[in-house]
């Protein structure tokens, strides 16, 4: 069964009746819906009829990033020494592919006031593929968006938006989310690192004269700066709305355009809510054992997080911490050529080589010609780029800026670029 909010979504379609998914390419029965009707009248309305839905081709599949454990540094012998309140603060995450495998699809509605608006399909495996795990994992997606989007203060424009879903017979849970770009950030970053490789292996015998090589360069900058601002915007209203994103990566953030010559139009939207969190004290009270949030209270006691203001700051703290990771790899893998720089490469060689000292790490990446245009992407505004990723990647997660002190930061500002 879709499991949804009825105190807060008045929903469309008809209950305790079978539905059928029709379409000129898939055609799939489902479940019938068991539905609530709420006598609040709410803002946000989700399409639960699967007839209103027509499914297209087949785009991909992937499989959610999410933190798995939470271990210390290793010491060697020339390592310097820590005291034991310090040992606590020296953490990092363990970030890994999860289990259940999810589906896409294009699509559109058919029917209502939305018929013709794009959609992007997505399938979370039922129980006897994915496991208990998945439905969980749609059950929080579906729940958390429909609390973001019935806000009194409006629908953020840095979240991706859900239309509504349904459930087959088979157990599949189909989320169907507008569709405002086919590109995530790994995307760009790929593309990009591409067109370096491409442009550094023609040497010589490309005519690129320095003024364009420098606007490009110009064009790159400001286009990560704006799909950051947008990064920021996203989670910053997730976090004063009580929700923690937990899997921000390059494929959670979708963007509209990867064409630099349009950042002005770019809009990054955050997705993949799977891993959300409320933290809303009252359930930071009694979070629950068993559930997809156990991890994330477990290691906050590690941390020396024990009270609820405690863990709300270590919650809000850990996805800053994602984050910066996330800056470091659009800082890095669009300005270096293919295969010179990666996101796991990138955080072993913050967290393990370096220890999250970041002087460290500029000076070696200073010594690499590769690396350079990376480096003076940072350096922007007297080095406010390493300044900013130093302060999201404390190892002490008290000292870690909220996501509104992010977009302020100075290299945030469009006069640095």
């Amino acid at each position: 069964m879709l499991l949804v909010p009825t105190d807060c979504l008045s929903l469309l379609g008809h209950a305790n009746t079978p539905v059928r998914l029709s379409s000129s390419k898939a055609s799939t029965t489902s479940k019938s819906l068991r539905v609530t009707r709420s006598t609040r009248i709410c803002k946000a309305s989700l399409i639960t009829n699967s007839d209103s839905f027509e499914v297209g081709r087949f785009i991909g599949s992937y499989g959610f990033m999410n933190i798995t454990s939470y271990t210390g540094f290793q010491s060697g012998t020339d390592s310097t020494e820590y005291s034991t309140a310090d040992v606590g603060r020296l953490r990092v995450q363990d970030v890994g592919e999860g289990s259940v495998k999810i589906r896409l699809y294009e699509g559109r509605v058919s029917q209502g006031p939305l018929r013709g608006t794009s959609v992007v399909f997505k399938v979370y495996p039922g129980q006897r593929a994915g496991g208990k795990e998945a439905d969980m994992m749609a059950a929080n997606e579906l729940n958390a968006h429909a609390f973001l989007q019935n806000s009194s203060k409006g629908i953020c424009q840095n979240l991706l938006i859900l239309l509504g879903g349904f459930e087959t017979k088979t157990g599949e849970q189909w989320l169907a989310f507008r569709n405002d770009g086919k590109y995530s950030a790994a995307d760009y970053a790929k593309v990009m690192s591409e067109k370096v490789s491409k442009l550094r292996s023609l040497g010589e015998s490309v005519s690129w004269n320095r003024f364009e090589q420098e606007e490009t360069i110009k064009r790159r900058r400001y286009y990560v700066v704006k799909l950051l601002q947008g990064l920021m915007r996203g989670l910053a209203y997730m976090h004063n709305h009580d929700r923690l994103h937990q899997s921000l990566g390059p494929a959670s953030i979708v963007l509209n355009t990867i064409v630099e010559r349009e950042a002005a139009y770019l809009v990054p939207r955050l997705r993949d809510l799977a891993f959300s969190v409320d933290i809303r004290y009252t359930n930071l009270e009694d979070p629950g054992v068993g559930s997809l949030s156990e991890g994330l209270w477990r290691r906050a006691t590690a941390a020396g997080a024990f009270t609820t203001l405690e863990k709300r700051v270590f919650g809000i703290a850990d996805d800053i911490y994602e984050a910066g990771l996330l800056f470091a790899y659009l800082a890095f893998v669009p300005f270096c050529e293919a295969g010179i720089m990666d996101g796991l490469s990138l955080q072993r060689l913050l967290e393990s080589t370096f220890q999250l000292d970041l002087d460290a790490t500029r000076e070696y990446c200073l010594a690499d010609d590769r690396l350079l245009d990376a480096v003076g992407f940072l350096d922007l505004g007297d080095g406010a780029g390493w300044e900013l990723l130093q302060a999201m990647l404390n190892p002490d997660f008290r000292k870690r800026p909220i996501a509104e002190a992010v977009l302020n930061h100075r290299f945030m500002g469009a006069a640095v670029v």
